[in-house]
């Protein structure tokens, strides 16, 4: 996928991206597949806003994902690239032997008429899922699960991927995009390749009505605020001596807000890098 620009006839223009969708090869997506997807605005039952800067945004339908892979040893086609406005990721449309159709997330070089299959017994090839027990150590993997059978929980964004380092007893080890170092029972699947759309996180913006057809309203920054609407508000000057944080209270920029006794810290081996550290 690449990007596409556009001749600066409007501020709005100048300098805005898009993807070119040269690899979509189907507009509409499979109906069967799809269920209507409720817009809140930011609102609960009563009308009250309980969700800042969401609201608007263009009508979706929401795609149901196959997350789990848990159709053994049954050869699918893949019927078509498609886009979900739902995800960073673009998704693949799956017509299998016996005529089920499912979408799943469309690895990176995955084309149209080519042929996936999962179970322990699929090779590791581009775009099938099998148990980590049954993959090469050294795999590029993405869609990885943390319990068996829950469905894939790790990986699956536009173009993210994670590498099967070691395995040790009932558990393996794999080294996420972060940079964290992680034990997963090698029962968990996973589906060989990287994610595809890895040009997504360089789109630009460009204007402030593309946000608001995404469904983002607009954002005020917290010292621009009075102190009684954010802890950042008020003072005199620009340099007010606030800690970085949310409008909740919650620290920003490096403050931690993992729980001390989180009961997934004994399978982090190595923590993720911190930002600005080699």
């Amino acid at each position: 996928m690449a990007l596409k620009a556009y001749n600066p006839t409007s501020p709005g223009r100048r300098g805005a991206t898009s993807r070119d969708f040269s690899d979509i090869t189907k507009g509409k997506p499979e109906k069967s597949l799809t269920e209507p997807l409720r817009r809140t605005g930011g609102r609960d039952g009563y009308g009250h806003q309980t969700n800042r800067n969401k609201g608007s945004g263009h009508k979706r339908r929401y795609r149901r994902i196959d997350f789990r892979r848990n159709k053994d040893d049954v050869p699918g086609r893949i019927e078509s690239i498609e886009y979900d406005p739902n995800r960073s990721a673009h998704v693949a449309l799956v017509c299998y032997a016996d005529g089920e159709k499912r979408y799943i997330l469309a690895p990176k070089g995955i084309r149209v008429g080519q042929t996936i299959v999962s179970g322990g017994k699929a090779s590791p090839e581009n775009g099938n899922a099998m148990p980590l027990s049954a993959m090469p150590l050294g795999t590029i993997i993405h869609n990885i699960e943390l319990q068996p059978g829950r469905g894939g929980k790790l990986c699956r964004s536009a173009g993210t991927e994670a590498r099967l380092s070691n395995r040790e007893g009932e558990y393996a080890t794999i080294v996420l995009p972060s940079g964290e170092l992680r034990m997963v029972l090698s029962r968990c699947r996973a589906t060989v390749g990287s994610l595809g759309n890895e040009e997504h996180q360089n789109v630009v913006i460009g204007k402030a009505g593309r946000n608001r057809w995404r469904g983002w309203r607009p954002s005020t920054r917290g010292m621009a605020k009075n102190p009684v609407d954010h802890p950042m508000g008020g003072g005199e000057g620009r340099r007010k001596g606030h800690h970085p944080q949310s409008a909740t209270g919650v620290p920003a920029k490096g403050g931690k807000t993992r729980k001390k006794k989180n009961p997934g810290d004994k399978f982090i081996i190595r923590r993720r890098k911190k930002k600005g550290r080699k």
